[in-house]
């Protein structure tokens, strides 16, 4: 088909990034706010060779599971994609897209599928990053996430997936820089909240005057926050006034409480989060012996549980000033069977000593990319159990064809964690057992 032309279709699936998925004449069709099994009306947006982009023009057939977006700016903002897919619906298009992926790239299959995790599907964001722009033809500020595949920031006033206390944020954050003198040189700001505190991060293309520093200040006592401002990079954080005290977030029944900064990754969906680290250690199970090694550990979110429980744990992570927080926590918390080291988890490189020893169990917690690098080591260290923590079904999948195949362990559990409700993303867990001792956890 033509670009500017229009048609109908059933859809047949529905893509990673969640747009609906059709045949025609042999291609594939992506038509955006279709679903699986509705029959539409589409109009081509963009032709290509292999797949045809399409834009929904009708409805003809709903399906089942199509819900009214909670959000005023749902279709604008590329902030969530699937809030017209009742949440139950998504966590089966991620179930599918996870165990497809596992066996079209793995060639791997669970000996069984995990009980989903889930939480709030909506008001569970406690990060974000939002774009603030000065819109000279509109003469305001619009803060934001950016517009569904377009640069400009979308005109938010109330964002349904961030914290209740946070929802109209956009909006006030919008009144508050319109009113700054450096309104055309603050391009985002972000978001951090803990169990009980939260941070805004300014950043900040030329100083603040006295009087925005004052703005400032009023706004994070209006907004009960902490302020900060970033003119540089992410090490020239400072706080505007007084520093406040650390954010602090608890997992492990509330047993481990960890402190970090307001730029410092911590996952999204507390709920979710505190629900995954409660599975990692049921699977887990170290035993008061064992010698655990956690891998991409960061403040130690699972770490710190674990020393709780096994004989000796190993916290590997690359950046430097998380490893030095997650080293604080576990002094603050008197955890001495906890150490971390810092290391580089992409290299080829030796990493260091810790990467010759053995280990009972293994947890990987890898970005996007996987952990391809790690899977080499896996013979060496022959563990009887590994979990994988994953953020992208493909890196997974391929790693996991790895653990399998080289390291000789058997995928005996998979299942999503809906750490991000209303949006295409995926994060899993996968379970790896030596076939021997298959069947615990």
């Amino acid at each position: 088909m033509k670009a500017g032309e229009s048609g109908e279709a059933l859809i047949a699936d529905l893509a990673q990034d969640g747009r609906g998925i059709a045949r025609m004449a042999g291609k594939a069709l992506f038509i955006e706010g279709a679903l699986p099994g509705e029959r539409v009306r589409f109009r081509v947006r963009r032709a290509r060779r292999q797949l045809d982009e399409a834009d929904l023009i009708e409805v003809l057939e709903p399906s089942a599971a199509r819900v009214s977006p909670r959000c005023a700016h749902f279709g604008i903002c590329g902030g969530c994609t699937l809030q017209h897919l009742a949440p139950a619906a998504q966590l089966e298009a991620k179930q599918h897209q996870l165990l497809e992926a596992l066996e079209r790239i793995g060639r791997v299959k669970p000996r069984r599928v995990l009980p989903p995790l889930a939480g709030p599907p909506y008001a569970y964001r406690r990060r974000a990053r939002l774009a603030v722009k000065f819109v000279h033809k509109k003469g305001r500020v619009l803060a934001g996430f950016r517009e569904q595949d377009k640069p400009y920031v979308a005109d938010i006033r109330r964002c349904e997936v961030l914290i209740e206390r946070f929802a109209t944020l956009p909006e006030a954050l919008a009144r508050l820089v319109e009113s700054l003198s450096l309104r055309e040189h603050l391009p985002q700001v972000e978001l951090a909240a803990g169990d009980d505190g939260a941070a805004l991060v300014f950043r900040v293309l030329q100083a603040p005057t006295v009087a925005d520093r004052e703005l400032l200040a009023r706004f994070g006592e209006e907004q009960r926050v902490a302020i900060y401002l970033q003119p540089g990079g992410p090490a020239s954080v400072v706080p505007l006034g007084e520093p406040p005290p650390p954010l602090r977030y608890a997992v492990d029944g509330g047993e481990v409480s960890l402190e970090f900064g307001p730029l410092d990754f911590v996952q999204v969906n507390r709920e979710v989060n505190r629900a995954m680290v409660e599975r990692a250690l049921e699977i887990l199970a170290p035993a008061p012996t064992d010698r655990v090694l956690d891998l991409f550990c960061g403040l130690g979110n699972f770490t710190l549980p674990l020393a709780r429980r096994a004989g000796h744990v190993v916290g590997v992570e690359g950046e430097a000033g998380l490893v030095e927080r997650a080293r604080a926590n576990a002094a603050r918390l008197g955890l001495t069977r906890a150490e971390f080291v810092v290391a580089d988890l992409a290299g080829a490189g030796d990493p260091g000593a810790w990467a010759q020893q053995r280990y009972d169990l293994v947890l990987l917690d890898p970005p996007r990319a996987g952990a391809l690098s790690m899977m080499e080591r896996m013979t060496q260290w022959a563990p009887r159990r590994v979990v994988y923590i994953s953020c992208h079904p493909g890196s997974l999948a391929r790693d996991a064809g790895r653990l399998v195949s080289a390291a000789g362990l058997e995928l005996t559990g998979a299942g999503v964690m809906d750490m991000f409700p209303q949006t295409a993303h995926v994060e899993s867990i996968a379970v790896f057992e030596r076939p021997s001792r298959a069947g615990g956890g």
